[in-house]
């Protein structure tokens, strides 16, 4: 048996063939001869060689109805008013509202011409019908006008209605692709600033430890362990950009801290509880807020105590990161970007975030429901 997503991917020829052998194996059939669409009230022919033609034209173009529907509309049409002409008013008639559909639907130039030259064909045949006798008068023929119009016009609707969900998608692949540019920006920030932040601290202090070589060494070796954490970092970062990765590394609380005291930051480190492996993305997002916290430390408060407290509870992760004696919550010409970033990531998972001066220092506080999905 096909599947369906196989017979999707198959040529749209092969995919509307079925319904044009279905029509045209239906106009044959002796019970449904003069069973057709009757246009102008024509007495009825017997079929001959010419109504075969006339049926194997009216059904074999659709076929070809979203591939080439101009054409398919064109040949049925003509096709159809033979069929009312000659009084055959076989079932293959029913291909002129499908064909209009098709077209109203398919045809993406010269939709305005086509609707003109149907229109003027539609009034010659009307013509002609009636100088044969026909009996239909100006109400039939004007209803059968405004049925075919409703045709196409259902596939001129659904055509707007496929633009319009194009547009959308559009736009919802833009609005993904900044949020995902945003994303990738974060974690820059958050990965990079940390590092470079100690970095410079460090180097900082190396010049006046010249007359001091022992601890000159030990500061160039913790600037060399501090650089290749960030390429570490980098690293994992590069890997999540990765879409084979699906699962978020979290970083170890006891080493960042380590590594910002190596950076001259006097920092007090204190976990209540222990951490779950459903926390899900709760603790990436804590080690992140800690992180940020003591970037902003060692950038606007370097040398000053700093408190770290991270309690792991059964339904949230709270964070609080003080710092005595900041002077500014916000870097001088610098974009905000950390700690507005960070009250994203908490907002996201429905939790709770702060960050401003308190007591003389600067505290950041957070509240991360645990168990959000990752």
């Amino acid at each position: 048996m096909i599947s369906l997503q196989r017979w999707r991917g198959w040529d749209v020829r092969v995919q509307d063939a079925p319904l044009a052998l279905l029509l045209a194996l239906g106009s044959v059939v002796p019970a449904l001869h003069d069973k057709g669409t009757q246009l102008g009230g024509l007495p009825n022919r017997p079929f001959d060689l010419l109504a075969i033609a006339v049926i194997t034209f009216e059904c074999l173009p659709l076929v070809v109805r979203r591939k080439w529907p101009l054409l398919c509309l064109a040949v049925v049409s003509i096709a159809f008013a033979v069929d009312q002409l000659r009084g055959y008013h076989t079932v293959a008639g029913t291909a002129l509202p499908i064909a209009l559909i098709s077209g109203g639907l398919h045809v993406s130039r010269h939709r305005r011409a086509t609707v003109i030259a149907l229109t003027a064909g539609y009034a010659g045949l009307a013509v002609a019908l009636q100088l044969r006798g026909a009996t239909e008068g100006v109400a039939g023929f004007v209803t059968f006008y405004l049925a075919i119009a409703a045709a196409w016009g259902i596939g001129a609707w659904l055509r707007l209605s496929r633009e319009a969900e194009a547009e959308r998608r559009r736009h919802v692949a833009a609005a993904t692709r900044v949020a995902e540019r945003t994303t990738i920006a974060r974690e820059l920030h958050d990965v990079v600033t940390h590092h470079v932040t100690a970095m410079v601290v460090q180097a900082e202090a190396a010049r006046y430890l010249t007359a001091a070589p022992e601890r000159l060494d030990q500061t160039l070796r913790t600037i060399t362990d501090t650089g290749r954490r960030s390429l570490t970092d980098l690293r994992h970062l590069l890997d999540l950009l990765n879409p084979d990765h699906s699962t978020e590394s979290v970083g170890d609380l006891r080493t960042l801290v380590e590594q910002t005291r190596l950076a001259g930051q006097p920092v007090e480190f204190a976990e209540e509880g222990e951490s779950t492996r459903d926390a899900g993305s709760a603790e990436a997002v804590a080690y992140r807020v800690v992180q940020e916290a003591l970037t902003n430390a060692l950038k606007y408060a370097h040398g000053n105590p700093t408190n770290v407290y991270v309690r792991y509870g059964e339904r949230d992760i709270t964070v609080e990161v003080g710092t005595e004696g900041v002077k500014s919550s916000a870097p001088v010409g610098g974009s905000g970007r950390g700690l507005a970033g960070l009250r994203e990531r908490v907002d996201v998972l429905g939790g709770e975030f702060s960050a401003g001066r308190r007591d003389g220092g600067f505290v950041v506080k957070a509240r991360i429901p645990a168990g959000s999905p990752a």
